[in-house]
This record gives C-alpha cells, sequence and structure tokens, in this order.
C-alpha cells in the first residue's frame, strides 16, 4: 500500500503551514516589542479642558452626602451611659459660644454659630476650611 494515496497531506504542506505558522508568530512578536503608537493616546491640551471639566463636575453634583454639625464630644464610662434617663444632662466639651464643626461625610469643611429659624435649628457659616487647611490637619 501506498502512504501518499491514502494521506492527501504531503511533507510539502506541513513545512508550508509551520513556516507560515512562524512568520505569523514573528509578527505577533514583533507587534508586542514596537513602541505604542501615538494614535493610542489621547494628547492633553489646555484647549477645550474648561468645558470638559465643568461637564465632569455635573456628574457629581447630585450625589448626596451626609452633612453634621458637631456641638461637641464627650467621652463616658459603660456604667454611665447605661444609667441615662429622659431629662439626663450629658456635658459636651464645647463651650457656650463657641462655634460649631460642620463635617461633610466625616471630614471637617467649616465652622459656625447656631441660629434659629422658623422653630428650627440651623447653622450660619463663619469660617470655611480651605483645602490646605484640610490636609495639614490629616497630617497631624
Amino acid at each position: 500500500m501506498d502512504e501518499n494515496v491514502d494521506d492527501p497531506i504531503s511533507e510539502d504542506d506541513w513545512g508550508a503551514a509551520i513556516a507560515e505558522q512562524e512568520k505569523a508568530e514573528a509578527a505577533a512578536a514583533e507587534k508586542l516589542a514596537a513602541p505604542p503608537s501615538a494614535a493610542v493616546f489621547k494628547e492633553f491640551s489646555a484647549k477645550g479642558s474648561g468645558t470638559e471639566t465643568h461637564n465632569d463636575i455635573d456628574f457629581i453634583l447630585d450625589i448626596p452626602v451626609q452633612l453634621t454639625v458637631e456641638l461637641g464630644r464627650t467621652k463616658i464610662a459603660i456604667k454611665n451611659l447605661l444609667q441615662l434617663a429622659q431629662g439626663s444632662v450629658v456635658e459636651l466639651d464645647g463651650l457656650a459660644g463657641e462655634p460649631m464643626d460642620v463635617l461633610v461625610n466625616g471630614c471637617l469643611i467649616a465652622q459656625g454659630e447656631v441660629v434659629v429659624v422658623n422653630d428650627k435649628f440651623g447653622i450660619r457659616l463663619t469660617d470655611i476650611v480651605t483645602p490646605a487647611e484640610r490636609i495639614r490637619k490629616l497630617n497631624k
């Protein structure tokens, strides 16, 4: 029996297929080794950045944050905490007339004084904490 008759693929076909595969692998390796083209990266420039920034800020304007006004703090033992009842007074470290802290998501952003408007408490901001001051306080 002649094996070439039963097998339609000859050694020349296998050699051509292997050569084609090696050629494709070499091209892929060359492509990976080449530096990326400039078209892949977007160029940063000052032109048009003002409108893009404004549009980016619009995305976050509706995100709710937790605003807290802190009158003061204190530490008490659990024994004393369990003895609290209606009408109990807890002494805070804040002094009367001292500015109250205004926190957003736990971060101090301002200080102010308590006001009453239409039988509801509010706060009049008297001092806004600058970003530089916030960073300085974080580093302490």
